[in-house]
Order: C-alpha cells, then structure tokens, then sequence
C-alpha cells in the first residue's frame, strides 16, 4: 500500500475488499484534493501491519486504483513515514488528558 498521510481512511479496491469477503456497512462522505465530495462504500477491516493487527475503517475504492493507507490507522498503529528510508518507523502515541486526579 502507499502511505498517504493528507488521506484521512485507508481506501483498498472493491474487488480486493469483497475478496477478502468484506462488505460495506456504510456510506462516506470524502473530499478529494481537487475540491470535489465523493461518496463511497466503507467497513471496519482487520489490518496487519509488520505482525501488529488493527481493526481500522477502509474505504471501499474504484477497482482499478491503488491501496492507499491513510492517517487514522497510521495513527492506530503509532506508525509515520520516513521519507529518508521510505519505511514507516514506531512513534510515541499521545494522550492529552492527565493520569491524576485533581484534590
């Protein structure tokens, strides 16, 4: 898959999806970078990625398009892009809320 951090879902071709015996579960609104909204099928789909499985929202794509893996299960898998290596490495998630208690 290509990593597209500016794609918000992973979007993997229909026929890949209804292959791996996935099927919509609903509709998503998705705006393209040319400005245009588009509505396409979505799921929830197990990924594997470098042995770590996640359950992640896929857009459902055209059949002759690329994969792409967007920022939401980037996020999930606490992965980024290295643009030196070309290889997504372990970030450190973040959590904004504080662990203790106020008095």
């Amino acid at each position: 898959m290509l990593v597209d951090t500016g794609a918000t879902y992973a979007w993997i071709p229909r026929p890949i999806l209804e292959e791996l015996g996935y099927r919509p579960s609903f509709k998503q609104r998705l705006r393209l970078a040319n400005g245009n909204i588009i509505v396409r099928d979505g799921c929830e789909a197990v990924v594997e990625i470098n042995g770590a499985r996640r359950t992640t929202v896929v857009i459902f794509g055209d059949p002759d398009s690329e994969a792409l893996l967007g920022a939401v299960t980037l996020e999930q898998f606490s992965l980024a892009p290295d643009p030196v290596t070309k290889r997504l490495i372990p970030v450190e998630a973040l959590l904004m809320g504080s662990l203790s208690r106020p008095s």
